[in-house]
């Protein structure tokens, strides 16, 4: 048995006869570990002549020819004209020139200016319209002008200004943050001397060095690394800390965990990987928000209901009645003044900003108040891995330690802890000594005699050691696969290189990385002596675990109605088994289809119906990011994406909403829309639903201004047509002041959220609306018209009008009745829009009930002394004011069936309208949306929250202009980013060269 082969060298040394008629045996299959991790991009040469710097644009633009981010570093130099030595003072001076500070700038606007860009949207131009009515026209006659409506409306104005204005002057935080993450020192070689300068005087061609500790100043290509890792998470979402070699590319804004390097500057600023996604946010070319396109239209409604009833008024009025000049101002001014809801912003703001405050007992800062509405309506919501599904911190996986021997997985643990540090520890070593729980554990019962730490070369760890408890001396290793195994003699047979081999593929098909664990055993007291031979024991899976609460999360999110996409920058196997784990699905696709599109033939007909289908996408940059959240907008979703890296920034920034999580970078918190302070996304279901009672709030008020607008302007219009009725402006400004005071404690009023995203339908708004009003409308004139009509009041209640006889249509006394009906019983339309069954089956706030309760006490004691002559009033009897309220109770009590016999009928049809509509939208498969017209376009963003000058910041930055790539190409940022430096460089040749 001779011929057998020994499976274990050991000592025995040589052969003694090589048995010449022992037939040769097939070399042996060098078997390959392929564990978890990037491929490797080989070095390419640029496609050019070399010979010669002058090139084209069009060849630098060509990814084809030229590509910074691979060519071999020696092109990098040519094509940047530059050396090892570095830049001269006076070259680096001449390209600081070319290309621009290494920072973002942000283009500052003048505050007064800003303050005043609120008061230009449609309704507020009417309301200055009825200021300037009200000053400048109403003259004449014997008159002054109305001080009195002029005042009222410019504080209502000046109120709404300031709120939107405060929240503006804070939405720069996003490119100011980006701003302040660039690493503000750098070392820098000139003209042969190292020195330390402003990381904003750093040029391409520069040679940098940075070291453990330090942030990357700029892109750079390596040229000399030693035992050196990067952590480029919060850029590019990778989870583990990135090891560099010469050549290699590192990204600003990333941190060295590791060694030392130098490298040479390829792209600065604006123009770096970093600066590209401090470029993207903001940069959206739809610049009105969701809830300001929805005021556009809420605005319309009521313009063009008060235009109507205007140019009405202007027809009879004065071509019909001949009215003089100051009487008909007077009557459109009360249409102007009561039926513009100008208060609507400020209210909805008010709301909003109670409601953030709410969130922020769950530990959620809102940023940007206008998105606590959208999220009620997200049907998507597009979450990064790295961090925020994941705890971003390595972790052993004891469900699937694999052992080779007689050692059980907790032994194996252990072994792997002894050979990590307990000191200065990279992510690996933290995981394996986190894993025996207590970290002492780690050199308990052993004498450490020798440690050899990790390094590039030998990829592995080693500890020799002497067990207390025997005197043996021992020695443990750990580290790649391949390594490992090379090592191991002892009982190294093909059975268990086959079942390592086959544990490694499949650790690497899920993403995790294996980590392998060696022993052996030496002989005697001499520490450096040969052992016995290693034996493999055991092989570790390390991975990012998701959070404890985020599978919960997910489910509940689910159960709102919410669909969740992992969006992430690590690596395909990777994010399907997080998705596995967490019940998400593993129907992901790696980030090049975006470019390529479905595969001729699939299941899918186009991208987007990929997009929709897929439960996530892996090994994404953030054009990537940006371009799924894009064109999930663009398939009619509300889209909210959770993030916590810079690299999540731009699509923190396009979404609807988006969401920094706890530990998120500055440029994460500055880019979102709500910041979470609490590990976890178990914050984002409370948001989700606080943000849907808030949007019920906004519903409830939305129905109740738009049926006041209908009420007022209908109203008052019917009566000067039929009894030349003028009611004083005066009043209805103080009608309104008096509604909106009450409406604003619908900020804490007691509702309940939808179990389903919640969306405007206006629709059912406007025809809600229209009911409310006509009914409220009838209520008036029916008064009006028993009281100049009849003796009824008077006979019955004994009561009566300051001027005998019959009754003066003007009587003053008349428009104190009329003021006291409308403002009570709009008040009280409140109470029927708020609740969807009879109006005292749902309990309101006590904040709600007590506001209107004291408006009401208000509006009564003006009826009872307001005798203020310069407004056409007069108090009246506590007689007619108990009629007032007995009639408002009267009229009150239908408004329940006529929102019952609403839903029954109109808002009926309108749904199942809108449900053939959705079924044959998801018959086509192809989303049937209504192509904007440039007009409404622009009239919506007349609504916008002005938050401009952000995109006009990020668009100063750079080269001279924006910065810009094609949302198609979706190339890697330092290939084309970098390129530009070389295409500037050859068109502007060095005059010494």
């Amino acid at each position: 048995m001779s011929s057998n082969v020994e499976k274990e060298p050991g000592p025995s040394g040589d052969s003694p006869n090589p048995a010449p008629s022992t037939p040769v045996e097939p070399e042996k299959r060098k078997r390959e570990y392929k564990d978890f991790g990037h491929e490797e991009e080989k070095a390419t040469h640029a496609n050019v002549d070399m010979s010669t710097i002058e090139l084209k644009a069009e060849d630098l633009y060509d990814k084809e020819k030229v590509d910074l981010e691979t060519i071999v570093i020696d092109d990098v130099f040519t094509l940047l004209q530059c050396t090892d030595e570095g830049l001269t003072q006076a070259e680096a001076d001449r390209r600081l020139e070319l290309f621009g500070p290494n920072k973002l700038e942000s283009e500052q606007q003048n505050a007064f200016l800003q303050f005043l860009s609120f008061m230009w949207n449609p309704l507020s131009w009417v309301m200055e319209g009825a200021a300037l009515v009200a000053i400048a026209l109403s003259n004449g006659e014997g008159r002054a002008p109305d001080w009195q409506d002029f005042v009222g409306i410019v504080l209502l104005l000046f109120i709404n200004s300031s709120i939107g204005f405060y929240e503006e002057r804070n939405a720069g935080n996003a490119v100011a943050a980006l701003m302040d993450s660039l690493a503000p020192k750098a070392k820098v070689k000139r003209g042969g001397q190292w020195s330390e300068i402003e990381s904003a005087g750093l040029v391409p061609g520069d040679m940098v060095a940075f070291k453990i500790g330090d942030i990357v100043p700029a892109d750079c290509r390596l040229t000399e690394a030693i035992n050196v890792s990067i952590d480029q998470a919060a850029l590019t979402g990778e989870s583990l800390p990135s090891s560099k070699k010469d050549g290699d590319q590192c990204f600003s804004g990333s941190t060295c965990k590791q060694g030392e390097a130098e490298g040479v500057v390829i792209s600065t600023g604006a123009n770096t990987f970093f600066g590209r996604a401090a470029s993207l946010v903001g940069q959206d070319d739809d610049t009105t928000g969701h809830l300001q396109k929805i005021l556009a239209q809420i605005g319309s409604f009521c313009l063009v209901s008060i235009g109507i009833f205007v140019l009405a008024e202007i027809f009879c009025l004065y071509a019909g009645f001949r009215y003089s000049y100051r009487r008909g101002l007077d009557n459109i001014l009360v249409l102007l003044i009561g039926g513009i809801p100008i208060a609507m912003p400020t209210v909805l703001s008010v709301t909003l900003a109670v409601g953030a405050q709410q969130l922020a007992k769950h530990k959620a800062i809102v940023t940007r108040i206008t998105a606590i509405e959208e999220l009620a309506g997200v049907t998507i919501l597009c979450s990064d891995k790295t961090g925020t599904l994941t705890t971003n911190k390595l972790t052993i996986d004891r469900n699937t330690i694999r052992t080779y021997g007689p050692f059980t997985p907790d032994d194996v643990i252990l072994l792997a802890a002894y050979a990590s540090r307990t000191e200065n520890q990279d992510a690996i070593d933290s995981s394996v000594v986190s894993a025996i729980g207590d970290p002492a554990r780690a050199r308990q019962g052993i004498k450490l005699l020798e440690f050899k730490p990790f390094n590039p070369v030998d990829k592995r760890t080693e500890i020799t050691y002497r067990e207390e408890s025997s005197g043996k001396l021992k020695r443990v290793t750990k580290g790649m696969t391949g390594i490992i195994i090379e090592l191991c003699t002892r009982n190294k047979t093909d059975e268990i290189e086959n079942k390592l081999e086959a544990d490694v593929e499949e650790f690497a098909s899920r993403g995790l990385r294996a980590l392998a664990v060696a022993y052996e055993e030496l002989e005697g007291d001499d520490h450096e002596a040969e052992g016995n031979g290693f034996e493999l024991i055991g092989l570790l899976a390390i991975f990012d675990p998701p959070r404890e609460d985020t599978k919960q999360t997910i489910d509940d999110a689910i159960a709102l109605g919410v669909k969740v996409k992992m969006v992430t920058g690590d690596q395909l196997a990777i994010a399907k088994e997080t998705g596995r784990r967490l019940g998400l699905g593993d129907h992901m696709y790696p980030a090049k289809v975006l470019k390529d599109g479905p595969l001729p033939g699939g299941k899918h007909g186009s991208l987007d119906e990929m997009i929709m289908d897929a439960d996530g996408f892996a090994g994404v940059f953030p054009e990537h990011k940006y371009e799924i959240v894009k064109r999930l907008q663009g398939l009619g979703h509300l889209c909210a994406m959770t993030g916590d890296g810079a690299n999540d920034a731009p699509a923190l920034s396009r979404a609807n909403v988006g969401i920094a999580v706890e530990g998120a970078t500055d440029a994460a918190r500055g880019a979102a829309d709500i910041v979470l302070t609490e590990p976890g996304l178990s914050t984002i279901v409370h948001a989700i639903r606080g943000s849907r009672q808030i949007f019920q709030r906004m519903r409830n008020y939305a129905i109740y201004a738009c049926a006041v607008t209908i009420r007022i302007v209908v109203c008052f219009a019917i009566l000067a047509f039929t009894y030349k009725f003028d009611f004083p402006p005066f009043m209805v400004l103080i009608i309104a002041l008096l509604n909106d005071g009450t409406i604003m404690t619908l900020s804490v009023d007691r509702v309940l959220p939808s179990m389903t995203p919640d969306s405007w339908d206006l629709a059912e708004i406007f025809a809600f609306a229209i009911a409310y009003g006509l009914y409220l409308t009838a209520s008036t004139i029916a008064l009006v018209c028993i009281i100049i009509e009849t003796t009824f009041f008077q006979d019955t209640f004994g009561v009566s009008l300051a001027n005998p006889g019959p009754v003066d249509h003007n009587d003053f006394q008349l428009h104190m009745i009329v003021y006291l009906q409308v403002a009570i019983i709009s008040q009280a339309l409140i109470f029927v829009t708020r609740s969807h069954g009879f109006f005292f089956m749902e309990r309101p706030s006590v904040a709600l009930f007590v506001a209107f309760c004291v408006a009401q006490l208000i509006a009564s004691i003006i009826a009872a002394y307001g005798d203020w002559g310069f407004t056409k009033i007069e108090a009246i009897s506590g007689g007619w004011i108990g009629i007032v309220w007995v009639w408002n109770i009267v009229w009150f009590i239908p408004l329940d069936w006529i929102k019952f016999a609403m839903k029954a009928t109109i808002i009926k049809s309108l749904r199942q309208r809108r449900e053939r509509h959705v079924v044959a939208q998801a018959t086509s498969g192809v989303p049937i949306t209504r192509t904007q017209s440039r007009a409404a376009s622009i009239h919506e963003s007349l609504y916008s929250n002005r938050v401009s000058f952000i995109k006009r910041a990020a668009r100063k930055v750079g080269f001279g202009g924006k910065v810009s790539m094609k949302p198609e190409e979706l190339q890697r940022f330092s290939s084309i980013q970098a390129q530009r430096a070389g295409a500037t460089l050859a068109r502007n040749p060095s005059r010494t060269a």
